[in-house]
């Protein structure tokens, strides 16, 4: 299974693409593995990354209930 973001050309994870962040967020909130999400180890980091500023900024949510 390829990266999802080597296979588009993505060189950088934004933050404020709360959208594309959903996908790589569990029902309840917490980041999936890389193992669930198919994506290499580089782009891993900088998607963890972004979710977290995004989850800091109120764009996406901490946990649900």
């Amino acid at each position: 299974m390829d990266c999802y973001f080597c296979q588009r050309n993505i060189k950088e994870v934004d933050f404020k693409d709360a959208e594309l962040l959903r996908r790589f967020i569990s029902g309840l909130g917490k980041i999936k593995a890389k193992k669930r999400t198919g994506v290499c180890s580089s782009h891993q980091r900088k998607l963890a990354r972004s979710i977290k500023r995004a989850r800091q900024l109120g764009l996406l949510p901490v946990t649900t209930k």
